[in-house]
């Protein structure tokens, strides 16, 4: 049992308030998924560069003089911006990948990157988890987040959502997946790694694999319906939408509500209650092996 919730606005005067609404959206969710909690931001894009988030269990010694080391390392600018145990490294998009090797080889994990992406995920409640990284300050245009009840791997920061597999791609998962173990050695053969054990990283690598093949994201995100067996809801954000499928027996809860305003998903109803005009808002249930996604 886990908490899912989306948000996709439809109109820039919104933007300013997504973090705050995904924050309360998340918060009401503790209750499937008290050990940990994440949250993908899709802000301002980093015109020509790439945001990189990096996580480190002891970020007041790893992130001092990052900035200047990753720089002298790629030859280029670089900005580095401190948030928890996070930092969100700006890079030019020519040198994402340099930087990504670098970044790991110093030990630091990687959350995602992308142009506008920025992934916050940390064991504890959603409520400290929000507040540590101030989330409610954060604008974009669309996020997702995910409160987690751990069952098939351990409580840490690497084994909370959202998982990113490609850049400005994400993935939120509430169930299981049986096949996970054959899908990431297919998965591997392509030159698709995963760094976790989660068998939710493996959904999230299926869908960028697929989007890497030529597939749109509507394709995609059917392709799980026939591939990747269990009981699963995933919602997915990219750089221009977000998407939800639900498994052919869909035992997982889901809900979503669209306005002039928004698009919202999340596990539960309840946490609809504060977003501005839910009450006129179309509500309803995804379908069963349906494919539900919005885009710019």
């Amino acid at each position: 049992m886990c908490g899912i919730v989306g948000l996709f606005l439809k109109k820039d005067d919104l933007r300013p308030k997504l973090g705050d609404m995904l924050t309360d959206m998340l918060i009401t969710m503790t209750d499937r998924g008290p050990d940990s909690a994440g949250i993908a931001i899709y802000g301002d894009a980093a015109e020509g560069s790439t945001k990189i988030t990096v996580q480190s269990k002891a970020p007041e010694t790893e992130f001092d003089g990052l900035e200047a080391a990753l720089s002298e390392t790629l030859g280029a600018p670089v900005t580095a911006t401190v948030v928890d145990t996070h930092a969100v490294l700006i890079v030019p998009e020519d040198k994402a990948a340099d930087a990504i090797a670098a970044l790991e080889d110093r030990g630091l994990r990687i959350m995602g990157s992308g142009a506008s992406m920025e992934i916050y995920k940390e064991v504890g409640l959603p409520k400290d988890v929000a507040a540590r990284f101030n989330l409610r300050a954060m604008g974009g245009s669309h996020g997702i987040g995910h409160t987690r009840m751990a069952t098939e791997s351990a409580v840490t920061t690497m084994g909370a959502h959202p998982f990113s597999t490609a850049e400005d791609q994400c993935l939120v998962h509430n169930g299981s997946l049986s096949n996970h173990n054959q899908m990431r050695r297919k998965l591997a053969k392509k030159g698709v790694f995963t760094r976790s054990e989660n068998d939710t990283e493996v959904g999230a690598a299926y869908i960028s694999s697929r989007i890497a093949d030529g597939a749109s994201l509507g394709e995609a995100l059917e392709g799980t319906i026939d591939d990747l067996d269990g009981f699963f809801t995933f919602v997915t954000g990219t750089k221009n939408g977000f998407g939800v499928v639900r498994d052919p027996i869909a035992c997982k809860p889901a809900v979503m509500a669209e306005t002039d305003d928004y698009v919202a998903f999340a596990s539960e109803y309840r946490a609809f209650a504060d977003l501005p005009g839910i009450e006129a808002a179309r509500v309803w249930e995804p379908e069963p092996a349906t494919v539900y996604f919005w885009e710019r």
